[in-house]
């Protein structure tokens, strides 16, 4: 669980103040596939006496060979439902088929160097073992109408010692957790259809975090360009995983 708080304001679009709850639930393995429960909860104030709550709810099972993606979402405004995506995605030798039931049937046929979002964790992971620096690679899970497809450029930091930490949190403070090395990392979501004047794109948003080496992140940061939103860790439970058989 991450506590979530307006860190930084920039650009036209005002805020006064920004607070809200992240719970993210992961589970499965390598035989079973990764299952995610995501849930954000925003308060977003604009300084006019308006408060409005963002409540984003999310799903998503991934096999472990990262060839299937399942995902559902909504996302809601004040309680009411603004937007909802339901589907699949499976690779096959000559790419990728999209088949969506929400917001509305649609089949669609991606290039084959993608991939799905806990294999471009994984990726990063590999990346950062092998003393890389950057990883750029196109991701598809979903979000948005389920047709969204982005460039991502990851930037990955010098490597930092489990029992090193400033601001500690449940992760830093967690037995295992101390015997893990964890890595800073920014990544940088492109809109893949956008087209620019200039040379340079700017990203649709991006977010930093120090990632250990078992996939747990803490230190969010969630850049929306104008406005900027610090994550701590609040709650930490790691669950134990069954060896495939």
């Amino acid at each position: 669980v991450y506590d979530l708080k307006l860190s930084t304001m920039r650009g036209k679009r005002a805020m006064n103040a920004v607070r809200g709850r992240i719970l993210y639930d992961f589970s499965g393995s390598a035989c079973e596939g990764y299952a995610l429960q995501f849930r954000q909860v925003s308060e977003l104030d604009s300084g006019e006496g308006k408060v409005i709550v963002s409540d984003l709810r999310a799903t998503s099972w991934e096999d472990g060979a990262a060839k299937r993606l399942r995902f559902h979402s909504q996302n809601f405004f004040d309680e009411n439902l603004r937007d909802a995506v339901d589907g699949q995605a499976e690779r096959d030798g000559n790419g990728v088929a999209v088949e969506l039931k929400v917001p509305g049937e649609k089949k669609l046929d991606l290039k084959n160097e993608l991939v799905f979002p806990t294999e471009h964790v994984r990726r990063i992971i590999t990346a950062a073992r092998d003393g890389k620096s950057l990883l750029q690679v196109a991701v598809y899970d979903g979000s948005d109408t389920g047709e969204k497809l982005y460039n991502t450029l990851t930037v990955i930091g010098k490597p930092i010692a489990g029992d090193q930490a400033t601001n500690p949190d449940p992760t830093t403070k967690n037995d295992k957790m101390k015997t893990l090395t964890r890595w800073p990392v920014t990544v940088s979501y492109y809109d893949r259809d956008a087209k620019t004047n200039s040379g340079e794109q700017t990203p649709v948003y991006a977010m930093s975090f120090e990632l250990y080496e078992n996939g747990v992140s803490r230190k969010l940061v969630l850049d929306y360009n104008d406005f900027v939103i610090a994550g701590a860790v609040d709650k930490f439970e790691p669950k134990e995983s069954k060896p495939c058989k």
